[in-house]
């Protein structure tokens, strides 16, 4: 047989179901046994759907409320501060264990005195925080997230 002998046109005629035992698509013509898809006429049932019983998405307990994705701001007060002076950063704050890593958001929240004069550079700072920070003489600057370094592909 060669390349150019073969036919292009279909073979096969469509297969006739319940056309009785030997046409093998007989009696129950590939539907099962009884239920609700035997029947003629049959829907196709929604996601989920059990036959009449209660789905399992009804059964399952929900939970109260919402998760967000949003990551929150890591917290640090003011009097955690007085141990260093100087310019302020993320970096900073990560060096000296107040914050986890340089790459989240932080907020400075007043608690305590705050005698050092710092220059501080973070993402948020309450409004009391600031007027401690310029009562001690130092300064606040907003700055925005530091973007985690991208991993070379090799």
């Amino acid at each position: 047989m060669k390349y150019n002998d073969l036919t292009v046109e279909k073979n096969t005629r469509p297969s006739r179901k319940g056309r009785g035992t030997a046409a093998g698509q007989g009696k129950t013509a590939g539907r099962g046994t009884k239920g609700q898809k035997a029947r003629t006429g049959h829907r196709k049932m929604p996601a989920g759907f059990m036959g009449g019983q209660r789905a399992i998405m009804q059964a399952v307990p929900k939970l109260k409320g919402f998760k967000s994705f949003h990551p929150k701001a890591e917290v640090v007060y003011t009097d955690r501060l007085n141990e260093l002076s100087g310019k302020v950063d993320n970096y900073k704050l990560a060096e000296a264990a107040l914050i986890s890593s340089p790459f989240v958001k932080v907020k400075v929240i007043t608690r305590g005195e705050l005698t050092a004069k710092i220059d501080l550079e973070t993402q948020f700072a309450s409004k009391t925080a600031v007027e401690a920070i310029k009562k001690a003489g130092g300064s606040f600057k907003q700055v925005a997230l530091l973007k985690r370094p991208e991993k070379k592909a090799e």
